[in-house]
């Protein structure tokens, strides 16, 4: 709790990942790859409740294990195409009375609780709808990203012709996975992760990584050992 300020903590966990099986749930040196997102939200300063919806059983008894609540999702709402936002309105809609929900997600093993924390706080100092962790990115400035017309490339974004990636203005953000934080009004208006006014929280590179491919996977590894 932020003041007066609920906070509900929320991580989708469903059980049906295709490019890497099982993931929520695959070990990373010797723990769950959810058991680290459960962990960074254990010692949360603001977290009241801590919400994992999986429709998988054998990831509902790691959550229990991991000491987080477990909610178990509706297969309607676990399919291939079913948003997070939907996946998020689900659990919210079980659980009145919070002011805030964040979605921590478990695909950065990296973030810390400082993260979390920043990230709720800026919310609640600002008065904005949305806060959402966000990196930097150097090599893949808009002003260096292409589409390709009748075989010639073109811009989607102007670029300085010879420019150095430290050169490039003004300096470029992409959403990196972790965390995702609006107020219940907010998003029970809305039905978005992102509000009218959502703000950026600004990770480290060092704290980013979020596990899609397989590559991924093993970068974490090196990474955390």
């Amino acid at each position: 709790m932020i003041t007066d300020k609920k906070i509900l903590a929320v991580t989708l966990a469903r059980g049906g990942s295709k490019k890497i099986p099982r993931k929520n749930i695959i070990d990373i040196n010797g723990k769950p790859l959810l058991a680290y997102t459960t962990e960074i939200v254990k010692e949360s300063q603001y977290v009241d409740k801590h919400i994992v919806s999986t429709d998988d059983l054998e990831i509902a008894m790691i959550v229990e294990e991991c000491g987080a609540e477990l909610h178990m999702r509706p297969p309607l709402l676990a399919q291939d195409d079913t948003t997070s936002a939907a996946a998020l309105m689900d659990v919210v809609q079980s659980n009145p009375n919070y002011d805030y929900v964040v979605e921590v997600m478990a695909t950065n093993p990296l973030k810390t609780t400082e993260d979390l924390d920043k990230a709720l706080e800026k919310l609640y100092d600002t008065g904005a709808d949305s806060v959402v962790s966000v990196v930097r990115i150097w090599d893949h400035h808009p002003s260096r990203v292409k589409y390709i017309k009748e075989d010639k490339l073109m811009d989607f974004y102007p670029e300085i012709p010879e420019s150095r990636r430290q050169d490039l203005t003004p300096a470029a953000y992409v959403r990196n996975g972790s965390i995702y934080a609006t107020t219940v009004e907010s998003f029970l208006e809305h039905e978005v992760r992102l509000g009218p006014d959502t703000r950026p929280y600004i990770m480290s590179e060092e704290n980013t990584i979020n596990i899609d491919e397989p590559r991924d996977l093993e970068l974490a590894r090196i990474i955390l050992k």
